[in-house]
């Protein structure tokens, strides 16, 4: 496994770059043009269709997808009876979308949060309909864990699954899970690339290569995708991302009955991270003693110009399927990755008032991160008929390791106390102007003193779905899953010394912690019923649920029987109730989607408030929403993607009484309206013109009844639009011109829970794309 290199010997830009043209060059001289034949079937063999969609390098394609890639899922989204939203990569393309985060910005009833206190997010931090999504983001439907950006250049499409998903994946949240779907090789022959230039000093290369290959193997194909990216941020001058990717396919056996598939990715970033912008002045900041005035410049930057986001990523996968004919498929999946991130990362704090002059706490938070998963995963589909009664079976089992380290620097206090005679006045990182900070500013660096904590869970899961087709109308949907697991922690803990006086009381101290354990069952489980009034419409009422055991979201238990991390605890129980109907119009090319529905979480643990509080898993969060779509081609010149999304998220049972007491209110990063829409229209053969507006409603930071009484109570709800235009040169080259945040509207993109600090969304920019196919 290869590990993070210094920051100082990064690769250049210009090299980058020009690593993608040589391999444009190389694979087509490389590969056999020449289409392979395909082997004969039987005459029972049924069509083969492979999870990855079919290729095309034009920006004016159909929104719309008829399938999820998951086995899982038994029946097309027509006739699945859960709210699913599936970003296909033409959306992506047209709106230049690099990264995840701004991948999910084309489904309503999803917010971004940008950390917890003193503590900064660097990677996706995702809450949706209600609840935190982070760790419940998966990769061709295995876990992928890491607190990092991640980049959608070998992403064929985003599906979003909205509501408790135990039954599909094991442990998670409330809200449903994200699954990215990657590209993998096909049997036809093309090389597609996109130069992309803009504002902001910004600059990215993608290619996407594939070619039939002459193995003497029936059906080989080779695919590569590969990424050069040095972008600068709109409106954040100092906050830089750099990535190198590659990702190669080979696939053996297309069109046979037998198929075997070879991924691997390879992702390095060199980042410089976002710590924030002050919430000081913004509408609703509470000012407290502070004197009033007005908002800082959203482009100020408190950080150092010495910090860093470094992401390595590596993940081989290999799949083999065989078709036995009458509907019979097994499938075998085996996936080893390895994460590893190294960052350090200024935020700002709380801000005072003194000697006539407001400044603003900093802090400087250092980590050092691994995460490894080793799974196999097998998978039997199968359709057969007990009388009258048909039945789509899919079934299998899962074996997964997952391994979490890490490595947290002490706070910036700490070094101060690293010796045996301790200055009055403890050194902190320098306070900066509120409203002219410097980047140079001269930063401590926190130190590691042999603190971490060390997870890993090992999982066996058996599970089992099935579509039963009573008649024409009706169909039955159920899945479970059995899932035995054993979760461990260990580590050690930091003290730093006492702080009282120039001689320190206590000098410091590391301690090895008391390695925790936890071995229990889980079964999920979903249920669903579907009325078809027609062949393209479809009305359904489904329950699911979802768990989260201690631990599972981290790896990482806590002795504290008054944390919900502690192995004493009981998972805590996501649930959903769902009405919906789905219509396929225009013949099947345009998809409407409506649904209202019930989530909670219950089994929090909660306080009871009092001076020596009780604690007891009493605690529940419930979402009331309902959610429309649109997507699809409307005419055939006009291609549509359209949500809108209403919640009512609440605290029905939680903290009674004290300064901390939420019992009935609102669930934070929950804005109640959102709503999200791209449309396309080709207004020449030549010519597609095409934007979008994205609304999202006032954003709560705290769910205490009582009011906070310092910093920003919540966000401004907010419009954004942007444009489009792309026009052919020719068959092989078009431009495209993207105007993003047309009006330049200033808004908080994401806002940490203590109410100190946002981050700004993305200023008016500029994009120029040049798209290669040939």
């Amino acid at each position: 496994m290869a590990y993070i290199k210094s920051r100082k010997h990064a690769a250049s830009k210009t090299s980058a770059l020009a690593q993608i043209g040589l391999m444009a060059v190389a694979l087509p001289v490389a590969a056999q043009t020449a289409p392979v034949a395909d082997a004969p079937k039987k005459p029972d063999a049924p069509e083969t269709t492979l999870p990855a969609l079919r290729v095309t390098g034009q920006t004016g394609s159909d929104f719309k997808a008829d399938n999820v890639a998951s086995p899982k899922f038994t029946q097309p989204l027509l006739d699945t009876p859960q709210t699913i939203t599936v970003i296909k990569k033409e959306v992506l393309q047209q709106q230049v979308a690099t990264t995840l985060a701004e991948a999910l910005r084309n489904t309503p009833g999803i917010t971004m949060q940008l950390g917890e206190n003193g503590n900064t997010t660097t990677g996706d931090s995702i809450f949706m309909r209600g609840f935190d999504t982070t760790n419940s983001i998966f990769v061709d439907g295995i876990r992928d864990l890491g607190n990092i950006s991640r980049d959608v250049f070998n992403i064929e499409q985003v599906e979003v699954v909205k509501g408790p998903s135990g039954s599909d994946n094991g442990r998670g949240a409330s809200s449903g899970y994200v699954n990215l779907v990657s590209k993998t090789a096909t049997r036809e022959a093309f090389n597609n690339g996109t130069l992309t230039a803009g504002t902001d000093n910004r600059l990215r290369a993608t290619a996407d290569l594939n070619r039939p290959l002459d193995l003497g193997i029936p059906g080989s194909a080779l695919r590569l995708n590969v990424l050069a990216q040095d972008y600068g941020t709109p409106g954040r001058d100092e906050v830089k991302s750099k990535r190198f990717g590659f990702a190669p396919s080979l696939v053996l056996g297309l069109g046979t009955p037998t198929r075997t598939t070879f991924n691997y990715l390879y992702v390095d970033q060199k980042n410089r991270p976002d710590g924030g912008v002050t919430t000081y002045g913004q509408d609703g900041y509470v000012f407290g003693a502070l004197p009033v005035g007005p908002a800082v410049d959203s482009k100020n930057y408190y950080g150092s110009l010495d910090d860093y986001d470094d992401v390595t990523l590596h993940m081989f996968t290999a799949r083999i399927e065989h078709d036995f004919g009458g509907g019979v498929t097994l499938r075998n999946t085996s996936r080893l990755g390895h994460t590893e991130q190294d960052f350090l990362v200024t935020g700002v704090n709380g801000v005072t008032f003194t000697g006539g002059q407001l400044t603003v706490q900093r802090s400087r938070q250092a980590r050092h991160q691994t995460n490894e998963i080793l799974t196999n995963q097998t998978n039997l589909s199968t359709e057969f008929a007990t009388g009258a009664v048909k039945h789509s079976l899919s079934s299998g089992f899962e074996f997964i390791y997952e391994k979490q380290n890490q490595a947290n620097a002490q706070t910036l206090t700490d070094v101060s106390r690293s010796g045996t005679t301790l200055p009055t006045t403890p050194l902190l990182q320098p306070r900066a102007d509120v409203y002219n900070p410097s980047t140079g500013d001269v930063f401590l660096t926190p130190p590691f003193k042999g603190a971490y904590t060390n997870g890993n869970t090992l999982s066996a899961a058996v599970y089992a779905f099935d579509t039963l087709t009573l008649n024409e109308q009706w169909l039955l949907n159920g899945g479970v899953r059995w899932e035995k697991f054993h979760t461990q922690t260990n580590g050690s803990t930091f003290t730093p010394a006492s702080n009282t006086g120039v001689t320190p009381a206590t000098p410091e101290s590391l301690a090895q912690n008391a390695p925790l354990s936890l071995t229990d069952n889980l079964v999920s489980w979903k249920l669903g019923a579907l009325f078809k009034p027609t062949k393209d419409g479809s009305v359904y009422l489904t329950v699911s649920n979802s768990l989260q055991p201690p631990g599972g979201a981290s790896f990482s238990l806590n002795a504290a029987s008054t944390n919900q991390a502690s192995p004493l605890a009981d998972p805590q129980e996501g649930s959903n109730i769902e009405l919906g109907t789905k219509w396929d119009l225009f013949g099947g090319k345009l998809s409407a989607t409506a649904a209202i529905y019930r989530s909670e979480n219950k089994n929090e643990l909660v306080s009871d408030g009092a001076a020596s509080p009780t604690f007891a898993q009493i605690g529940k969060r419930r979402v009331d929403g309902v959610e429309l779509g649109l997507v699809g081609q409307v005419t055939p010149a006009l291609n549509l993607s359209a949500g809108l999304a209403y919640m009512d998220p609440k605290i029905i049972s939680g903290v009674k009484q004290g300064a901390n007491a939420n019992d009935g209110g609102v669930i934070v990063f929950s804005p109640k309206v959102t709503f999200s829409s791209w449309a396309s229209y080709k207004v020449l053969d030549v010519l597609t013109v095409g934007g979008g507006v994205r609304y999202v409603d006032t954003v709560a930071r705290n769910s205490n009844t009582a009011a906070p009484t310092s910093n920003l109570l919540n966000t401004k709800s907010y419009w954004v639009a942007d444009m489009m235009a792309a026009y052919d040169l020719s068959k092989n080259v078009s431009l495209q011109l993207n105007l993003n945040n047309l009006f330049d509207k200033e808004y908080i993109a994401s806002l940490n829970n203590g109410g100190s600090r946002y981050k700004p969304g993305e200023a008016r920019n500029v994009l120029l794309s040049a798209n290669l196919k040939y």
